[in-house]
């Protein structure tokens, strides 16, 4: 395979190997990439749940992503879980000074089942200083709810309305996750400054979601950096992601992972 794309993933640790910056490496991997990782935290999970969340130390998390940087200049990269205020601080002083690298931010608030993995201190920061550095924010129904001051959204203009909202306060484009919108069609609505794309699938009745977002900034991510417009980025991960979930092996008790390394069409 010849590898195109450099990524750098900021996450943190899934011992499970569903999610975070183990599913970003898988995730960059399948789709022809070269990943990169910087750790922001080490969780104790599995596919039921968050039990325990352990933020690596800001100075250590700002010398891994600076130190890569400066060696291997990414293409792209990926910011998931933030890990703490201090944290997020010291990233956006290093996105600052390298902002010529498409940032692509997954804001990892809350896990799916309900574990606070971003304190509010930290998310105020993340809306003050890293969405005016990010050119593409791809938060999930709750995550676009609470950036953009919305009580819930329920459809897809609910969904355009919240993307707009996070476009006033400073992201270049926004895609909202609509995984968790009822019915039986999966859409994700794609914002930029002047147009609106819908990227639909037919719902997969499984429980096999574990770490589909982390999946789907990753793919954006690496289509980005081996030269994809926005469009073309969000299109292929929302087919990849959809295709991941349905040949997932079925692992764990839980909420299972995806099959990261499906066949590219």
């Amino acid at each position: 395979m010849i590898i195109n794309g450099k990524i750098l993933a900021i996450a943190g640790s899934d011992p499970s190997g569903g999610a975070g910056i183990q599913a970003d490496i898988k995730t960059i991997s399948a789709h022809g990439g070269y990943g990169m990782a910087a750790i922001t935290a080490l969780t104790v999970q599995d596919t039921n749940r968050v039990y325990e969340v352990h933020p690596v130390a800001p100075d250590v998390v700002a010398a891994q992503v600076k130190t890569v940087i400066e060696d291997i200049m990414p293409d792209a990269i990926k910011l998931g879980m933030m890990g703490s205020a201090e944290t997020l601080r010291l990233l956006s002083s290093i996105f600052a000074d390298y902002n010529h690298i498409p940032l692509i931010v997954d804001p990892v608030i809350l896990s799916s089942s309900g574990h606070q993995l971003l304190e509010k201190t930290a998310v105020e920061i993340l809306i003050s200083d890293i969405l005016p550095l990010t050119d593409l924010l791809t938060p999930n129904l709750a995550e676009a709810a609470l950036l953009a001051g919305m009580d819930n959204i329920h459809t897809v203009p609910h969904m355009i309305r919240a993307a707009e909202n996070l476009l006033t306060m400073g992201a270049k484009a926004v895609v909202v996750k609509g995984g968790h919108l009822p019915g039986d069609i999966v859409t994700d609505v794609l914002v930029t400054g002047g147009d609106i794309y819908q990227f639909s699938s037919p719902l997969i009745a499984t429980g096999n979601t574990h770490g589909t977002g982390c999946a789907f900034s990753s793919a954006i991510a690496t289509g980005i950096g081996q030269g994809m417009n926005l469009r073309e980025a969000v299109d292929r991960a929302h087919k990849y992601v959809h295709k991941a979930i349905l040949q997932a092996p079925g692992f764990g008790h839980g909420k299972g992972p995806l099959k990261h390394f499906v066949a590219l069409d």
